[in-house]
Order: structure tokens, then C-alpha cells, then sequence
């Protein structure tokens, strides 16, 4: 044997001793599985590597869920014994897996670790994660809903700036609408959408269901406060009383000005820069909500990582968690996905301070306020917006919505004060 044969063995030798060096721990390897759905299923797997490379021991599968299917998909889990080590779950879904005992309490985990520090999440978001002083889940994205507005349609309207209360809110939309066109609106709040009235209710200080989520409080004078403001909206003409699915398209009719003003979450950021023309885009921006005497509250909504009690890998799942939630890892997701970051320190980063349409944003998520947290929650949102939709369109008085939503709730909720009463759990 010649030396270059030689030398090419030595270094395939090589090679498979490195590789076999490579794949060992592989071999040992946990392997973690997370459930994830929507674009942020799809693109998670982008930040894997540098968790393993930082975790030799630990694998990371990831499984990419429809959110249609993902509710369903996880009860079935839970049920058949087979749920994944680590889950996006949203925050409103969070108190019906808490119920079922599908998920651990991270309180222990939370109080030795470095990386989270309850003190750097916004404070609404973090209490959407803590059911009966536990806490079972660590945001991963937040949420809110806030205003987008055309700015030179205000601007039209003598406003530099949406005014910050209600009253001056809806004078500057009286002085708008003055200036359009009968098929022309300041506002599309669709009658087939929930979150602006629960938001309106909010700003008020409505706890929406009382004695401990065992009750309706719609009937409630702070509940009713805010149920007017909504059909105010209506009542003047400020907002056409038109669901979703009767507008062919949102982005045409803001972009022609037939609409000044919209409702929305974050994701409406990309889809506006997206789809509405060069012409527009620098004639559009965002606000925090208005509110009774100043800068008013929103809800807190987004979704957080939990880990199933079910795992036996509980401790490698923390570690991923602790990853996910670095703020430089949130950084990196939000540039893959356009989802706000949780903590605090992320928002600090030029990356998002310099965008003045995210800056409303982190302006809001301080004074964003948890819904109800009810198993029920989803349920009992779909009988908001039908019995807010009756009241629009003139079949029902606020009396007769009201009331109809305090016993439609209480139905739902009769089953929960069941097990409370038997539990000994105080109202």
C-alpha cells in the first residue's frame, strides 16, 4: 500500500471515528416533542438548532398543527395518554386544560430559574397564565388590540393624533363622517367579532362574569356603560352594521378610504404593509385605544408555551422554554413570524423600537387586562357578538340583550358552579 492510500485511510478513519463522536449522544438523546400551530408551527423549527447545539443531549420534534384542528387535536391527546412534552397553547384555552389536570404548574421551575423573571413579562399577559395562583404557562407571544387609522383622513378632520378618550374619539369620527360619503364609514367594528366589545368592557372595569366566574355580570352598570359606548358606534353611523363576511375586502375599502378606522391585532402590521398600495402606506398608522378619561385598556391575549403533566421530560422541557424566552430568541422569532415579544427587555431592541407602528404596541400592553378565565371562555365569546349582533340590527333592546346573556352564560357556566360547590372552592 502506497502512502497516499494510506493517508486516505487514516483519514476515513478519521472521519468515521468523528462521526460516530457526532452521533453518540444522538443515540442517548431526549427526545422532546412540540406542538406548535399556525405560521409559528411552521418556522420554529428554524431556532432548533442552536437549542441542540447547546443541548447535545436533547432533540427537539417538532409538530406543526392547523389551529382548526389543534383544539380537538389536544383533547384527543390528553384523553388517549399521548400528549406532547411542550405546547403552544392559547392563553384562553390555558384554564380548560388547567381543568382537565393536563398541565404542570411551573412555580417551582419559575423561582430557580436565571433566564425568566416573571418581573420583565407585561403584567396582563403574565396573569393570563396563572389559574387559582398557579401558573401553568409562559407567554411566548402577546397580543392586544388597538387602532389602526388613516392618517391623513384624521388629519382632514383637523386631528394630528387620535384623541385619547372616548369623547374625543367619537367627536373626531362625528367630524369625519361629516366629510364622507353616505356609503363611507369612520369605523368597521364587524358585528360578527367579539373583541371590541369585550374591550370596551374592559376599559370600564367590567369583570364580565361574576362571583368567581359562577355568573353572567351583564347586567351589571359597568358591563351596560360599555355596551352602549359599542352601539353608539352604530346608533350615529359611525360603523356600518355589516359582519365580516359581507365586506369582499377589508384592505380595498381602507386603502379607498371608505374606512378610516379598524380594530385589530398586531398581525395587521405585515397584512396592511402587504396588501395595501405604495400610494397608502404612508398614510396609515396605529393608536392605542382610546379610553374613558385617557389611554384606555385592551385585552390581553397571545399564546404561551406549557408542558404537559403527562411528560417525562419535564426538565429538558423547561430548558427549551428558558431558549424560547431569551429575548434575543424572541427577537429572532419575531423577525420569523411578526409575533410581539412578552418581555420587556425585547422591546428595547432597535428592531422594534424604531418600528413607530409597533410602537403603539408596547405602549398598550401595559394597560392590558386577562379575560375571564373559564374553560367556557370560547363559548360564551360566540354569545357576546350573536346577542351584540341582535341588539345592532334592532331585534332586541339592551335590556332584553343583556338580560338574555346573563341567562345564556349562567346555563353555561351551571356545570362549573357544580364541581366549584362540591370542591368547597370560596365565590
Amino acid at each position: 500500500m502506497d502512502s497516499r492510500a494510506l493517508i486516505a485511510r487514516a483519514i476515513a478513519g478519521a472521519a468515521l471515528a468523528l462521526g460516530a463522536c457526532a452521533e453518540s449522544p444522538a443515540s442517548d438523546a431526549v427526545t422532546l416533542r412540540l406542538w406548535a400551530m399556525g405560521r409559528e408551527g411552521e418556522v420554529v423549527s428554524e431556532l432548533m438548532p442552536a437549542f441542540e447545539r447547546e443541548h447535545p443531549g436533547i432533540r427537539v420534534e417538532v409538530q406543526q398543527i392547523p389551529w382548526t384542528a389543534a383544539h380537538e387535536k389536544l383533547l384527543t391527546a390528553f384523553v388517549g395518554e399521548a400528549t406532547p412534552d411542550i405546547a403552544m397553547l392559547g392563553n384562553t384555552w390555558l384554564p380548560e386544560f388547567v381543568a382537565l389536570g393536563a398541565l404542570a404548574p411551573l412555580d417551582e421551575l419559575i423561582a430557580a430559574s436565571d433566564g425568566i423573571d416573571p418581573r420583565d413579562f407585561f403584567d396582563g399577559i403574565w396573569r393570563t397564565n396563572v389559574v387559582d395562583g398557579k401558573t401553568y404557562g409562559i407567554p411566548w407571544y402577546v397580543d392586544t388590540r388597538l387602532v389602526y387609522y388613516r392618517s391623513d383622513i384624521l388629519a382632514r378632520a383637523g386631528y394630528s393624533d387620535l384623541p385619547q378618550t372616548w369623547a374625543g374619539w367619537m367627536a373626531a369620527m362625528r367630524k369625519i363622517k361629516s366629510q364622507m360619503g353616505p356609503s363611507q364609514y369612520p369605523m368597521l367594528m364587524p358585528t360578527n367579532e367579539w373583541p371590541q366589545l369585550v374591550g370596551f368592557a374592559l376599559e370600564t372595569g367590567s369583570p364580565i362574569l361574576s362571583q368567581g366566574g359562577r355568573f353572567g355580570a351583564f347586567q351589571e352598570p359597568r358591563f351596560r356603560e360599555a355596551f352602549e359606548f359599542y352601539l353608539s358606534f352604530f346608533r350615529e353611523g359611525l360603523a356600518p352594521p355589516v359582519s365580516s363576511s359581507q365586506i369582499s375586502n377589508l384592505f380595498q375599502e381602507f386603502e379607498r378610504g371608505n374606512i378610516a378606522m379598524y380594530i385589530s391585532g398586531p398581525w395587521y402590521i405585515g397584512e396592511f404593509r402587504n396588501r395595501l398600495a405604495d400610494s397608502v402606506q404612508d398614510k396609515w398608522t396605529t393608536a392605542p385605544m382610546p379610553g374613558k378619561d385617557g389611554p384606555g385598556a385592551s385585552m390581553a391575549a397571545g399564546a404561551s408555551l406549557a408542558i404537559f403533566e403527562g411528560s417525562r421530560h419535564k426538565r429538558e422541557a423547561w430548558l427549551l422554554i428558558e431558549y424560547l424566552s431569551r429575548p434575543a430568541t424572541q427577537l429572532e422569532f419575531y423577525k420569523l413570524t411578526g409575533d410581539l415579544p412578552p418581555r420587556k427587555a425585547s422591546w428595547q431592541d432597535t428592531l422594534l423600537t424604531n418600528n413607530v407602528r409597533a410602537r403603539a404596541f408596547r405602549d398598550q400592553l401595559d394597560r392590558v387586562v386577562p379575560l375571564p378565565q373559564v374553560p367556557e371562555w370560547e363559548e360564551i365569546a360566540t354569545a357576546i357578538y350573536e346577542r351584540g349582533e341582535r341588539a345592532v340590527r334592532g331585534a332586541a333592546t339592551v335590556d332584553q340583550t343583556l338580560a338574555a346573556l346573563d341567562r345564556d352564560v349562567n346555563a353555561m357556566l351551571e356545570k362549573r358552579r357544580y364541581l366549584l360547590a362540591r370542591s368547597g372552592k370560596p365565590e
